[in-house]
């Protein structure tokens, strides 16, 4: 029989005692590359967020002073924000802008791809065009971009395969309503010029449409513009000398580039004018009919997400805009002499007083 003493009783549990204050006060010895250590999933963590940091081109046809053009960028910064894209802490953007310049926006083009972006924004068709001139492997993702198809930058709207997606612009048949909304608000219109830039498709496509549709409504069509500001200004100028003479613009980067001035000649020679964008109307246009770009950046912005978290562009369909805006501006039909129907006032979306 083993006989212990208070003694020894004692001085074990001081021991016992003292080595458990050791452990307690001494940090654990840990291998930080090891997988199974508290500390390598922290490290682990931190370098996965790290690698999130992702790069977005963003290819504008636009000038960089443009009031439009900054406004869109606006948007889509927001709209990444709401989407859990911040820049500076998660997403780097990278803006570059074309002013329709295509020799620029070749070269921007190739400048963003050079960057070794995760995907790149296209502001319309002819941006999309130098882009994936530029790569063929950097996602890309388009905006307002008529006959897709037809241009070749997607081999279908369901299965555009390849690097690039987006959303196209007014289909070239729908342009024909800008004549039928003309004819609503200045009936007594007989003749038109239809602003459009030959160099592109889209311009054709537009112009065909429209004749189409003018056509059946006894209206005489006459293309104005040729590439440039004096185009556009000597065009209008002849054309204006005619009587009951109205003016359709489609949506265009040619025309975009030109808001101003376009605005500013249909009111110098009394012209009733229908625009394919809102933003004609709010630089002082009589009335506009075109696809919600607010909504289509937000549009954009989800594309953008969907690929920075793994999607392929080839598996997203190229989408047809789903919301267009009525917009008029009283104030103007009131310079011009025209009292605007009511059924057609009821229809609008936005009535500038």
């Amino acid at each position: 029989m083993t006989v212990v003493s208070l003694d020894m009783a004692y001085c074990s549990f001081r021991e016992v005692l003292a080595g458990l204050y050791t452990r307690l006060d001494t940090p654990p010895s840990i291998d930080s590359h090891h997988p199974d250590s508290g500390l390598a999933r922290p490290l682990a963590a931190r370098a996965q967020q790290a690698e999130r940091v992702r790069r977005i081109g963003v290819l504008k046809f636009e000038s960089m002073d443009d009031p439009v053009g900054q406004s869109d960028v606006a948007e889509f910064q927001q709209a990444l924000r709401e989407l859990g894209w911040i820049e500076g802490r998660n997403v780097t953007v990278d803006y570059r802008w074309g002013a329709d310049d295509t020799n620029r926006i070749r070269a921007y083009a190739a400048e963003l791809v050079a960057l070794g972006p995760d995907v790149i924004v296209a502001g319309n068709g002819g941006t999309a065009s130098a882009l994936q001139r530029a790569s063929g492997t950097v996602p890309i993702v388009f905006a307002g971009a008529p006959d897709a198809v037809g241009r070749g930058l997607v081999e279908s709207l369901a299965r555009p395969g390849g690097n690039i997606t987006g959303f196209s612009g007014v289909e070239y048949g729908a342009s024909g309503k800008l004549l039928g909304l003309l004819k609503e608000i200045a009936p007594r219109v007989t003749r038109l010029a239809v602003i459009r830039d030959p160099a592109t498709p889209s311009g054709t496509g537009y112009l065909g449409a429209i004749q189409t549709a003018a056509a059946s409504m006894g209206v005489e069509v006459r293309p104005v513009g040729s590439g440039d500001a004096t185009s556009i200004e000597r065009g209008v100028a002849a054309f204006a000398s005619g009587p009951n003479g109205g003016l359709i613009v489609p949506g265009s980067a040619f025309a975009a580039i030109n808001r101003e001035l376009i605005v500013k000649l249909a009111a110098r020679y009394q012209l009733p004018a229908v625009y394919g964008g809102y933003r004609f109307v709010t630089s002082g246009g009589l009335l506009s009919y075109g696809p919600d770009l607010s909504d289509l950046v937000q549009r954009v912005a989800g594309y953008v997400d969907r690929i920075l978290r793994g999607e392929r562009p080839a598996d997203l369909p190229v989408q047809a805009p789903t919301k267009y805006d009525l917009v008029i501006n009283l104030k103007t039909a009131k310079a011009l002499g025209l009292e605007v129907p009511p059924l057609l006032l009821s229809r609008a979306d936005e009535v500038i007083e």
